[in-house]
């Protein structure tokens, strides 16, 4: 499992570069902090595999990059993803090294 820091997948999409982003935490997750993409609850990925593309690359991230990892290693071992990525550190990460004003929790 390939891990994007926070400063990587910035720099990825400030450059413009076609990256599918999914948030798999929960709703109220949401409210305190987000970096965008499609939100798609840890619960309910294998509910919604149509709508992780298989074609160009996916970040997935969650609050600290463990849940994301879990989805990760499932969608990779049981359907044969090869386009996921980490953000490893998840949206703490994000908030220390991309945006210091971004809330943590």
């Amino acid at each position: 499992m390939y891990n994007i820091s926070a400063v990587e997948l910035k720099e990825r999409l400030d450059k413009g570069e076609d990256i599918q982003l999914i948030d798999v935490r929960e709703a109220y997750e949401l409210e305190i902090a987000s970096i965008g993409g499609e939100h798609i609850p840890m619960n309910m990925i294998l509910n919604n595999l149509d709508k992780i593309s298989k074609e160009k690359p996916v970040v997935v991230y969650c609050r600290s990059g463990r849940r994301s990892a879990s989805v990760i290693a499932a969608l990779e071992e049981r359907y044969g993803y090869t386009n996921l990525m980490n953000l490893g550190g998840g949206i703490l990460e994000w908030a220390e090294d991309v945006d210091p004003a971004m809330e943590s929790y």
